[in-house]
């Protein structure tokens, strides 16, 4: 037998200024089910989290709600935790970035990089709030778009025009935090060297360790030479002062990946069989795996294996990158209330439904994941309960009441037995491999062919029959065995699911070994029902309530300020009328590189094609989900030339921003060029 491997696991680390929602335990639920999978298999497999907790963001909130950012985060904290708890994701520890450990490592490896030539310093102009006496990052300034004039626009990026500047360009520039005129103000910032790295992570994001396309993009970002990274920001800020730098903290990103280091020597000091530098040391034996969303992917597999290098720490094993939620095909929405969150989920539905549901469509690729609620409906019905459960359903009544419940030696199907000890190499295969969608797929194929073999013998008719009893429970005892497979191999999805079974088949929990072996002359336990279908109302029930969560948000705060943007400023009927507003198809939509917000739009209208540039890409992460859309368009607003190219015209869109954003489409019946009137 192979030795266990040792194996240290990490998701990324939730922020601590909001709750987690379905998007974000796509991941932990990726992750938790991995670990499970090689915890099973006996391996000594580890796995930690933390919250990030540091940041302009939450100081600035915690100063909102008369707290301190102590408070706040403790209190965030206690909530993912239970979230996490209830969705069955199973840490071995939980910690935070704001701890003792944390900051005697990130001083630790900033003075290693500095020691060692890796870290930089010189004068950065910004713009700072005199009033609130401090530094200013570009979502806390807005003004007047330097390019179309469009007021109340964020300090790198128009969402009217599309057009990207540097804040300083921003016309009436106010701080979004006081509404103070901020001034520009020079500070001392400190830079980790990044670019004395190159030649290393050129090799290394070519060894294996990242999927192919999402090397594939960091080949593009190493190709372009690699820039030096600000790590410093100023007082005041929620954080870790820098060492020998007073009133210079750690920017919240260098701080936050120590954290895994961290949260693994907290634990270290309350398990003496994990030893903090065998996992850590450059040669280590010991497997390192991450598991991030593709968003954060230039921050630990550029900054992060740099800075370990840097540092003489050893580098990740593997980056299991991921892609984003979208439900029901679009992007999450607050209005139509499939933003969800964790504990909205929670109040309304079993959270293995969606632990096996995610299971069911995660590949090896960093592809977009849809959580179409019609389809988890289906196929959590038809799969779990129609398939799995019902075979110990349809099997345990005949052995209680024919067998006081005893559990016969027998096998009357020795090919099927075969079969499905013949899988678990290849199902083991895809776990092993995060394809979790084809060990699902499977997994129910075995599945279909146990319940055909139950339905092709018919206890329930041979039951009725003179002198068959004994071929009844032979057939039902066959039947409970193979549902006792099946729970095994689904246990790391259904950890909930195969306690209860594992309480019906009276046996210690089980591990992946196990299906080697049947169950004979075995005692059962009563049975009782192991999972109910899904009840279309309670999904209904879940997006209403998220709705209101909705409608919560937008109650006046405590200063009876109300946290929806005010009006702009009226304009005249006749400025109105002027707006030539089409019909438009889009051709092609696609990411313009360089851009951080834009996607370049090519539009039929009609009677010739036209290129617009727009801002929103943080709405669209797949854009070629608007291709073949009708959407509206200013056809006569004047071209714009831009740093990518020319806009000529614009796209209609509504929402508050960010991920929040609405292409407005006409109805049924529209064609490409036809005017709005």
């Amino acid at each position: 037998m192979s030795e266990a491997r040792k194996i240290l696991v990490t998701s990324a680390l939730p922020y601590a200024n909001g709750s987690i929602h379905l998007g974000h335990m796509l991941e932990y639920i990726q992750t938790d089910i991995w670990v499970r999978f090689q915890k099973m298999r006996g391996n000594q497999a580890v796995y930690v989290c933390a919250d990030d907790a540091h940041g302009s963001a939450i100081m600035l909130r915690a100063e909102r709600e008369g707290i301190t950012s102590e408070q706040l985060i403790d209190g965030v904290r206690a909530e993912h935790m239970a979230d996490f708890a209830d969705f069955m994701v199973d840490f071995d520890n939980y910690h935070s970035t704001h701890s003792d450990e944390n900051r005697e490592l990130s001083s630790a490896i900033y003075l290693k990089l500095r020691e060692a030539g890796h870290i930089a310093t010189r004068p950065v102009t910004q713009y700072f709030d005199p009033e609130k006496q401090m530094f200013l990052a570009d979502r806390f300034i807005k003004g007047t778009c330097p390019k179309c004039g469009t007021a109340d626009q964020y300090g790198d990026n128009c969402e009217a025009c599309g057009a990207t500047y540097s804040p300083t360009e921003l016309k009436d520039p106010k701080s979004a935090i006081s509404g103070a005129t901020p001034v520009l103000k020079e500070s001392l910032h400190y830079f980790f060297k990044l670019p004395d790295f190159q030649e290393m992570l050129q090799q290394w994001t070519r060894s294996g360790t990242l999927q192919d396309s999402v090397a594939n993009k960091l080949a593009e970002w190493l190709d372009a030479g690699l820039q030096e990274w600000d790590i410093s920001r100023d007082a005041p800020y929620f954080g870790f002062e820098i060492p020998d730098a007073p009133g210079k903290y750690f920017y919240v990103w260098l701080d936050a990946p120590i954290g895994y280091m961290a949260s693994f020597k907290n634990l270290c000091a309350r398990r003496p069989e994990l030893d903090f530098d065998a996992y850590w040391q450059q040669g280590s034996d010991a497997e390192l795996y991450h598991f991030i969303g593709k968003d954060i992917v230039n921050f630990h597999a550029l900054f992060w294996p740099a800075m370990l290098e840097g540092a003489g720490y050893r580098k990740p094993t593997a980056l299991n990158v991921h892609g984003y939620l979208t439900v029901n095909g679009q992007k999450m929405s607050k209005s139509r209330g499939t933003f969800v969150k964790a504990r909205t989920y929670l109040d309304h539905l079993d959270p293995e439904y969606l632990r096996y549901y995610y299971a069911a469509k995660l590949g090896r690729g960093v592809d977009d994941l849809d959580l179409n609620l019609e389809d988890f409906v289906q196929k959590v019905n038809s799969d779990l309960v129609g398939k799995v459960v019902n075979i110990a359903s349809r099997c345990a009544g005949f052995i209680h009441k024919g067998n006081n419940g005893l559990l016969v030696d027998a096998n009357p199907a020795p090919e099927l037995v075969e079969a499905f000890r013949s899988a678990a190499p290849s199902i083991a295969a895809a776990y092993e491999a995060r394809d979790f969608g084809r060990a699902m797929r499977e997994i129910m194929a075995l599945a279909d062919q146990a319940n055909a073999w139950i339905a092709d013998k018919a206890p329930w008719s041979l039951n009725k029959q003179e002198g068959k009893q004994d071929e009844v429970q032979a057939i039902c005892a066959l039947g409970v065995n193979l549902f006792r497979q099946l729970v095994i191999f689904l246990k790391p999805v259904l950890p909930k699911l195969a306690q209860a079974a594992e309480a019906f088949l009276n046996v210690a929990p089980l591990k992946w070994a196990d299906h080697e072996q049947l169950l004979a002359n075995h005692q059962l336990n009563p049975f009782n029902p192991l999972m109910t279908r899904i009840e279309p109302a309670k999904i209904e029930a879940m997006i209403e309530a998220s709705k209101e969560d909705l409608a919560a948000a937008n109650q006046p705060k405590g200063n009876g300020e109300l946290t929806k943007d005010p009006l702009a400023a009226e304009i005249n009927f006749d400025a109105f009328a002027a707006v030539d507003l089409r019909i438009a198809l889009i051709e092609k939509c696609e990411f313009v590189e360089g851009a951080d917000k834009l996607l370049r739009l090519s539009l039929d209208i009609g009677d010739e094609k036209r290129n617009v540039f727009s801002g929103i890409k943080s709405a669209y992460p797949d854009p070629s989900k608007l291709e073949g859309r009708l959407t509206l368009y200013v056809a006569n607003l004047a071209p714009r030339k831009m740093k990518f190219g020319v806009s000529e015209g614009m796209v209609l869109a509504a929402g508050p921003g960010g991920e929040e954003i609405y292409l407005l489409s006409p109805d049924s019946g529209a064609k490409p060029g036809q005017r709005v009137k």
